[in-house]
């Protein structure tokens, strides 16, 4: 199986040491070049697509909501702007068309059956659990006590196991490595230490994964096979997201996630609303016609 995997820990440690080294006047004379994701000519995830769920280790039914309720958000046109589904909308400028969502099957394996220990193999295995059809994604969701092999190096995974479906994983990083994997909700690893934002849900671990949820599942549709838009070697990708991985808003910087809105009740730092009421903070995506990431806000 083909993987791209969603390394935050090592962009932060590269931005930290890239800021550390130049001054303010000398970082006005760079040119930024402009940011172009090629299409490798190979096939995209496109019109209706399945999302299944595995749900691997305890996760409350409120977590649950959470990540259901964004994946349903994602096709939903009731919701007040700026909206996770606007947000989406930007895949459609990727060749092919709209890429729909839904959400499909739910399995929950709280008996921690494979162990608390997980490696690639084990991923695979939870996603084989379903007979994925072509244009499905299997979404393998790790609770926050399960350790993956690689985690804190990445904060999930995208590829492809069956033709034509793709396979993600996205672990709960609570209490791993919430550094990488679930700033700006939590003060990260390099850089500055700026006081964390307060997450829409009042729930750090599932709103990190909905960052990384975010990236991948953008990430599974505009470059599901290896051969889709991307930067870089195909081993290492830059994909939709993780071309623009710490932009939220406009104004952003390494270290500030740039200017966002603000719930006046919980003082909760979003950019997105969903379903239900839901609010969420959804990163910058790779804007085909602009070549610029774009943000909600």
């Amino acid at each position: 199986m083909a993987s791209h995997c969603l390394a935050l820990s090592v962009f932060f440690f590269l931005l930290f040491l890239f800021s550390s080294s130049i001054s303010s006047s000398t970082a006005a004379l760079v040119q930024q070049q402009p940011l172009v994701l090629k299409y490798h000519n190979g096939a995209l995830l496109k019109g209706n697509i399945t999302v299944d769920l595995v749900w691997y280790g305890r996760f409350s039914p409120a977590q649950r909501s959470v990540i259901v309720d964004f994946i349903r958000s994602l096709g939903s046109a009731r919701s007040l702007p700026p909206s996770a589904a606007s947000w989406w909308r930007t895949t459609e400028k990727y060749k092919g068309g709209s890429s729909n969502l839904v959400v499909g099957r739910q399995a929950l394996h709280e008996a921690y059956t494979l162990g608390k220990s997980l490696n690639n193999r084990h991923l695979r295995a939870l996603a084989g659990k379903f007979n994925a059809a072509a244009g499905t994604i299997t979404v393998v969701l790790t609770a926050a006590d399960v350790a993956v092999e690689g985690f804190c190096m990445r904060c999930g995974t995208h590829g492809s196991s069956r033709p034509g479906s793709a396979f993600v994983w996205v672990g709960n990083s609570e209490t791993q490595c919430p550094g990488q994997c679930a700033w700006p909700f939590h003060q990260p690893m390099y850089g500055p230490q700026t006081p964390p934002l307060v997450a829409p849900s009042g729930d750090v671990g599932a709103d990190g994964m909905v960052i990384n949820l975010a990236t991948l599942l953008a990430g599974a549709v505009t470059n599901p096979f290896g051969s889709g838009y991307f930067q870089g070697p195909a081993e290492a990708p830059l994909e939709a997201v993780s071309a623009c991985t710490g932009i939220y808003g406009s104004g952003s910087y390494p270290g500030y996630p740039g200017r966002l809105l603000v719930d006046k009740v919980t003082g909760a730092s979003y950019n997105a609303h969903g379903l239900g009421g839901r609010k969420f903070l959804l990163p910058a995506m790779w804007d085909p016609e602009t070549y610029a990431c774009k943000t909600l806000v």
